[in-house]
């Protein structure tokens, strides 16, 4: 189970090495994804806080990557956080997420990404539910029902 301490570490010294990679050019990414898919998971965006049914939805099922299809998050790991997206307190893999320190508006927050094709996931924040502690405060569109 990742803790804040696992993600800090990513963050300032390397994630671990993922499954596999995929590039691509910004131009097949455009044409793949929507306006807003692409907005946000290359351009490193965010939706708006409520604007995704997905955040209510709590069925079983597994979350992968808009962009390339890996597998994320586990529907039994995600909750409701109050924050307006969807929230989970794990990764399906310990290598499923990359994580970046952004220091945007200023602050220091730590940006998740899809590890395999660098997608802008949303963030993760230190102030999930135990045992973990962690909430990943995701981009509903940046995500999909596998």
């Amino acid at each position: 189970m990742l803790k804040w301490i696992d993600v800090i570490k990513y963050a300032d010294h390397g994630n671990p090495e993922p499954d596999q990679k995929l590039v691509k050019s910004d131009e097949d990414w455009r044409l793949q994804l929507s306006e807003e898919e692409y907005r946000v998971t290359r351009l490193k965006g965010t939706e708006r806080a409520h604007s995704s049914e997905m955040c209510s939805l709590f069925e079983p099922g597994i979350y992968a990557c808009i962009c390339c299809g890996t597998l994320l998050f586990d529907g039994q790991e995600k909750f409701e956080s109050g924050t307006g997206w969807p929230s989970f307190t794990q990764p399906l893999k310990e290598n499923a997420v990359a994580y970046h320190a952004d220091y945007a508006y200023g602050m220091k927050r730590i940006e998740a990404l899809c590890n395999t094709c660098d997608a802008h996931l949303g963030h993760v924040f230190p102030d999930g539910p135990a045992p973990s502690g962690l909430r990943y405060c995701m981009n509903a569109v940046s995500l999909k029902k596998a």
